[in-house]
């Protein structure tokens, strides 16, 4: 019955994917683009914020409580360490990795990157942060404030305290537990309600980025989203492909189709933290312990990036190329350091990519004002970033269950 349910997700998922696809180049035909969008923005996509809106209510509740009740399932505090390190090491070999691609992709392409013209009301300020400050503020000051402004390192840090908190507690703890497991099980059913509309929200928001962007909007910027969505293609293929084959024994066609209803509504959703509920059902469904991916998911959807991470590297290299800078060895590697820790700073929300691309930029000498180069289609840079987020973090809750099979965890065969 499991089964029969997430196919009908993802056939459900994919039939408004390409209606919102058809009905939106209708509408941009028609109409024309200007029209259209504002339209369909007025009238369409209010019913895709709503849904999108509905999966942000229920994250917070979400990563809280499933991370705390992943953390006290484990029955063990060394379990949690165990499992925590080998999350946190996958992201960042796939993250840095991921760097590297986009680098490599970006210069293969750098000859034949047009030099565009900043728009006149272009203005981006670089947002000064640094390692220690990110260091810091992943810890809370107070336990209510990451809650109401949806802090997710900081709830994460919450969540792991308080799960952890529980086990050593021992026997005095299991009270506190029941009443997480409790709580964490009407959440999901809530999830299940939110997600039963996720087709009607995929096809909003569908038909209003296509009415609203029309072919028009690759133009001369083409090259640079190409060169974007093979270094996507490649990471998938060369690393997550090969890690859930070598480390989990699974058919990476099989993974993919699993994952298939998660990756398509975040290609149109933008957002790895809306996108977790359903990424946690296709876990499920691929026969991933829930205990491993209720820990891996939430933190995966905060801290690996590798879509952002190959966007920050593709888009400096064209900027750099747009304003006549030729970037050296040296500062082609402060990018990966930096687009690594950027990305791993990163919120799992729509557009998060564009802010932090100018902490990169800032980093090699690039005035991040020249963000507004490519700011009109980063929401196509985004679907595709967004999409291999969650392909990753995936493929990290299936190979980490694969790992500790042999510590009470099922397998994903």
């Amino acid at each position: 019955m499991k089964d029969k349910k997430s196919l009908n997700l993802g056939v459900k998922i994919l039939i408004g994917l390409v209606a919102g696809i058809v009905v939106g180049a209708i509408f941009w035909a028609v109409m024309g683009a200007e029209a259209a969008g504002a339209f369909t923005a007025k009238y369409i996509k209010p019913f895709g914020d709503i849904f999108v809106n509905l999966l942000k209510f229920i994250v917070v509740p979400l990563v809280l409580l499933s991370i705390m009740d992943g953390v006290i399932s484990m029955g063990d505090i060394h379990k949690v360490g165990k499992i925590g390190w080998k999350t946190v090491a996958y992201f960042l070999v796939t993250t840095a990795i991921a760097c590297v691609i986009g680098l490599v992709v970006a210069n293969l392409f750098k000859g034949a990157f047009p030099v565009l013209e900043l728009a006149e009301d272009a203005a981006y300020e670089a947002k000064s942060s640094n390692l220690m400050d990110t260091l810091v503020n992943i810890f809370p000051n107070n336990a209510i404030a990451p809650l109401s402004n949806a802090s997710m390192l900081q709830i994460i840090v919450i969540a792991l305290f308080f799960g952890c908190g529980v086990l050593v507690a021992g026997e005095k703890g299991k009270p506190f537990g029941d009443i997480v497991t409790s709580f964490n099980e009407v959440t999901q059913r809530v999830m299940s309600f939110i997600l039963a509309v996720s087709p009607f929200g995929v096809f909003a928001l569908m038909v209003w980025v296509v009415a609203a962007q029309g072919p028009k909007i690759l133009g001369s910027l083409g090259l640079v989203l190409l060169a974007a969505y093979i270094g996507y293609i490649l990471h998938v293929v060369l690393v997550y492909s090969l890690s859930v084959k070598v480390f989990a024994k699974m058919s990476p066609m099989k993974f993919f189709k699993g994952i298939f209803p998660a990756a398509a509504f975040a290609f149109t959703s933008t957002s790895s933290v809306a996108t977790l509920p359903i990424t946690q059902e296709c876990c499920d469904d691929m026969d991933v312990h829930h205990e491993i991916s209720a820990f891996v998911l939430p933190l995966g959807a905060t801290i690996n990036m590798d879509g952002t991470a190959i966007y920050q590297c593709v888009a400096a290299i064209f900027l750099a190329k747009c304003i006549g800078i030729d970037l050296t060895l040296t500062q082609m590697i402060v990018i990966v350091v930096t687009a690594t820790l950027a990305s791993i700073g990163t919120a799992g929300t729509s557009g998060a990519g564009m802010i932090m691309l100018a902490m990169v930029l800032d980093a090699v000498g690039i005035p991040p004002t020249y963000i507004g180069i490519i700011y009109g289609i980063d929401r196509l840079f985004d679907m595709g970033r967004t999409t291999l987020n969650i392909i990753g973090d995936a493929s990290c809750a299936v190979c980490v269950n694969a790992w500790e099979a042999d510590n009470g965890g099922k397998k994903a065969a």
